[in-house]
């Protein structure tokens, strides 16, 4: 193999591994804006159930009717 063809194979080669670190990148941005808004989501439930969860307790922490 010449010298010619050496450097053009690896310049294939690069010029592929550039295409696939774009394309590999590019769906890790993605991918990360999923789990951000993922997480904001979570954030948000745990909010919402802590809520619930506090106003189940007062409701447990009235006294009894007077008829028992």
């Amino acid at each position: 193999m010449s010298l010619e063809e050496r450097v053009t194979e690896l310049e294939s080669r690069l010029a592929f591994q550039d295409d696939t670190i774009e394309a590999m990148n590019d769906v890790l941005v993605i991918q990360q804006r999923v789990v951000e808004r993922l997480q904001l989501q979570m954030a948000a439930l745990l909010k919402r159930q802590e809520e619930m969860v506090g106003q189940f307790e007062s409701f447990e922490e009235e006294a009894p009717p007077p008829h028992y």
